[in-house]
């Protein structure tokens, strides 16, 4: 747990107790975060949906800054783990393709607050949504590679092609994660995957 928290910080708990209090602020952050915004929330509406008292907020965050950057990071933590879970013992690219993004639709629907979170984070803290992409992309990358190594896919510029299928998932997981849910997460993943693998051209 202690990656939610600033790097060096002696804050980070301890105890299995203050891990859960932990989570509680991280959680009622989310909620206040995601339905008000950056700029509307405040530390006493988080506090109040954690049912803590504000001396507990400034045991583990100095600021609400602080507690939107540790979200950000924690949001993105766990996203990669519920993926990297779903995609554990595919049988091929195509099918940890076909896997991670039918997790991350399911992801998305149970967790709308991600959006609004992570996209504000460009004009909060930059920093953290860059890492937050850049960090599906490393991974990513060497996935494709090592897939390529393997002769599922072709070689080529592996960096490259995760950031468009980044992108993919990120628009695909607003229109039917967020935006509606008139297809299921498998439905989706079957026809973005095909889309990928297949490409748009017609064949006889």
């Amino acid at each position: 747990m202690s990656e939610v928290l600033t790097p060096g910080s002696d804050r980070t708990p301890r105890t299995e107790r203050g891990r859960k209090t932990l989570r509680r602020l991280l959680e009622a952050a989310a909620q206040e975060f995601g339905e008000k915004g950056y700029y509307q929330a405040a530390i006493n509406g988080i506090t109040g949906r954690a049912g803590v008292a504000l001396g507990t907020f400034y045991t583990y965050f100095e600021s609400k800054e602080e507690v939107f950057r540790a979200l950000v990071r924690d949001m993105s933590r766990r996203t990669r783990q519920h993926v990297a879970e779903a995609v554990h013992g595919a049988t091929s690219r195509r099918d940890a393709e076909r896997k991670g993004l039918e997790a991350f639709i399911a992801f998305t629907r149970e967790h709308p607050e991600l959006y609004r979170i992570i996209e504000e984070a460009q004009f909060v803290a930059q920093d953290a949504y860059r890492d937050h992409y850049r960090s599906f992309a490393d991974g990513y990358s060497r996935n494709l590679s090592a897939a390529a190594e393997r002769g599922e896919i072709r070689g080529g510029n592996q960096e490259a092609r995760a950031w468009a299928l980044i992108g993919i998932s990120v628009f695909m997981g607003m229109r039917y994660g967020l935006w509606s849910d008139d297809l299921t997460p498998a439905e989706v993943a079957d026809a973005t995957v095909n889309l990928i693998f297949e490409g748009l051209e017609r064949r006889s």
